[in-house]
């Protein structure tokens, strides 16, 4: 018998689906996507699981039905998955459904030996749940070529099962399904799949989805409980499948896979970093090592302006120097790298070319936004000693520490400041989803800059010009009952003409020891303005961070010029955030929301080394679900997606989109750019050492 693994992928990927991780015998068949987006055969699971940390999308879809599926694996073994679908039929009166829904994959085991793989799963948990049901599935490699699943399912999975008793209704406002779980008719399923050539898999199953709702519209005609389709690699990220349903409607399914670990465009794009200049040994040169040019008021000019170039063209500030006969403090602004120990590696091998021979200590100091944060303190001897090892070895040797919050013997670069900085480029922007009003879109052009009179004290704004599109045409209005803190975005998206979406003054700062501060004034997002300030207690060893905000905003006009409506109120939280190691960090913000309702919000964001951020967040709110609407409570998924990713090239720009069900009023934040802990995170202890394999690249 051939030993697999079914934990995280490390096989090439096949046909774009998502992968296992085999062992022994090398299993040549990839855990493939089925029509809901999720590891699975056809319509029914199986027990895999995708890369850890992979993004898959798919497209599927047969006459009267289309689906657009987006899964992310969050966790090596939790599988998310959110869907956009179509259904004819299905709607009120006979119309189109649209809608959309969220599922959970769990693997309990993977497969090791004579034991098969294991999972769980919840589909369509939320709202009328058309696809609404829970399984628990095993999955066995029989050959490397070879792969069998069987499982029970409740509701679809089991609709032309017996027994169970009745499955409660679902909601039809989106709350959560819980009272139906597991609950009502269920059935047996079982698959099959068999991988026939390098590029071709066929796929067989057994399902006991009735296509109730689909049959009594008269959309569908169940057949037969067999299944048959096949999948055909296109390249290594990309796949199509073609699928027969119940012997009644014949599907087609186009696949993508990117795996965070895979970049799309091909490693050794970036600059190649200055090497290491050694020092002459001392009894070879002993002049080289004096230290009279410290006596020399030429010398430290001239060093500085000789780091700040070489710091230039590498795409980072010089933003101060302090000099000492045997130890120097360079202070950075990371402005290319997303990984800050590679900026550091890079500072420090500009260093051991800039400076004489004396100098011994080398202190990297990163500034974010004008703030000292952290303090990263390397021996010159041990970067010419491991410049060729791995970067683990230099880790071992690294102090981090935090930095010093004076300028007390610091000289500034000199004509750093004020400078201008600004960019053009394009912007897409998406309604919020909505069954009656469907999906609208505007591009256009974004003009943003930013003005800095002096470290930590910045003026920036954005303005929009729409080109195309039609998110004017949105007829939907909102009919809250609570002030419209939020749902009134489609009033704003109407106006798509040079458009004012942030105008501010910032000032940054550092107090005290381990405390941050941020003063933010004026335009601060589309839908207010006003002033925000925030306080954030952070050490940079600890994994804890405490912060405190405080905003006092008005509602602006619907044309997002420089006018105001009348609503304007104060919200403020009280906030902890908590580093749960291997990417993950916990939040917890405490307080009053923007309709002036009092609650709490729970958020989870991981990041991958490569920069790739997914996170899941929930508000709870003492304002009642009828108030609310439809969702019942706000909720989310948000995405981040590295630009270097797509480039090769270093760039601290990236992708961020966030998915909500629904966009209500209750649990509604002001958006704020700069926010503290998001600016300071990856420069201390925690996401310095994340990233710190990228120290020598």
């Amino acid at each position: 018998m051939k030993r697999i693994t079914g934990g995280i992928a490390t096989t090439a990927l096949l046909a774009g689906m998502g992968l296992a991780q085999p062992a022994g015998a090398e299993s040549t068949i990839a855990w493939s996507i089925g029509t809901l987006g999720s590891p699975g055969a056809i319509d029914t699971p199986t027990a895999g699981v995708f890369r850890d940390g992979e993004l898959v999308g798919s497209v599927s879809g047969y006459s009267g039905s289309q689906r657009a599926n987006f899964s992310f694996q969050a966790f090596p073994r939790l599988t998310a998955t959110a869907r956009y679908s179509r259904e004819a039929g299905l709607g009120t009166g006979g119309d189109t459904l649209k809608d959309r829904s969220f599922d959970l994959h769990l693997q309990v085991l993977n497969e090791k030996g004579w034991r098969p793989a294991f999972a769980v799963g919840l589909r369509d948990m939320f709202d009328n749940g058309i696809y609404a049901s829970e399984y628990v599935v095993a999955s066995k490699t029989l050959s490397p070529r070879l792969r069998a699943s069987v499982g029970w399912g409740w509701g679809r999975l089991g609709s032309d099962g017996s027994g169970g008793g009745t499955r409660p209704a679902p909601s039809t406002t989106g709350g959560l399904n819980s009272e139906t779980w597991f609950k009502g008719p269920s059935a047996p399923f079982a698959s099959i799949q068999w991988r026939a050539t390098d590029k071709l898999t066929l796929k067989a199953e057994y399902s006991k989805d009735a296509y109730s709702a689909q049959v009594a519209a008269g959309e569908f005609d169940n057949k037969t409980p067999f299944n048959f389709g096949a999948d055909y690699q296109i390249n290594p990220i990309a796949s199509v499948s073609g699928y027969v349903l119940h012997g009644d409607k014949v599907g087609l399914q186009f696949n993508i896979a990117l795996d965070p670990r895979q970049p799309a465009a091909p490693s050794g794009l970036e600059r190649a970093p200055i090497p290491v200049a050694p020092r002459p040994a001392p009894a070879a040169n002993p002049d080289a090592w004096s230290t009279d040019w410290a006596n020399d008021s030429t010398a430290q000019p001239a060093i500085q302006q000789a780091m700040a170039d070489a710091l230039r063209k590498d795409g980072q500030v010089l933003e101060s120097l302090k000099l000492t006969p045997t130890s120097a403090d360079v202070r950075i602004s990371n402005e290319t790298y997303r990984s800050n120990p590679q900026a550091i590696g890079h500072a420090a091998r500009i260093a051991t070319r800039a400076l004489p021979a004396s100098v011994e200590t080398i202190k990297v100091t990163l500034v974010e936004r004008g703030m000292p944060t952290s303090t990263t303190t390397l021996k010159r001897s041990d970067i010419e000693r491991l410049e060729n090892g791995p970067s683990t070895q230099i880790a071992a040797v690294a102090g981090i520490g935090e930095a010093e919050r004076g300028q007390q013997g610091y000289v500034a670069t000199p004509g750093l400041y004020p400078r201008l900085l600004w960019g053009i480029g394009p912007y897409l922007e998406l309604s919020p989803f909505d069954a009656d009003e469907g999906l609208h879109a505007d591009m256009g052009f974004a003009l943003k800059g930013r003005y800095e009179f002096a470290p930590g004290l910045v003026l920036s704004g954005e303005i929009r010009q729409k080109l195309v599109g039609n998110l004017d045409e949105v007829t939907k209005t909102s009919t809250s009952p609570v002030p419209h803190v939020r749902s009134d975005i489609y009033e704003y998206q109407k106006h798509g003409d040079l458009t004012v979406q942030s105008l501010t003054f910032a000032s940054y700062g550092r107090p005290a020891r381990d405390v941050y501060s941020r003063v933010t004034v004026g335009y601060l997002e589309r839908m207010y303005g006003g002033v925000s300030g925030e306080l954030l207690w952070k050490p940079v060893d600890s994994r804890l961070a405490l912060g405190a905000e405080v905003n006092w905003v008005k509602k602006r006009n619907f044309d997002q010029r420089f006018g105001f409506q009348d609503y304007d109120t104060v919200t403020g939280f009280l906030s902890a955030y908590y580093d749960f190691g291997n990417g993950l960090t916990g939040e917890l913000d405490v307080g009053r929301y923007l309709a002036e309702d009092w609650g709490a919000t729970v958020s989870l964001d991981r990041e991958m080394a490569n920069g790739w951020k997914i996170g899941a967040f929930a508000t709870f709110t003492d304002m009642s679900q009828s108030d609310f609407g439809d969702g019942h409570f706000d909720k989310g998924i948000r995405l981040t997606i590295p630009l270097g990713y797509a480039t090769g090239q270093p760039s601290l720009k990236s992708f961020s989109t966030t998915l909500r069900p629904y966009v209500g009023d209750g649990g509604a934040r002001v958006h704020v750019d700069g926010r503290l802990f998001e600016t300071i995170e990856g420069s201390h202890q925690g996401g310095l050492y994340r990233d710190w394999g990228r120290f020598w690249r």
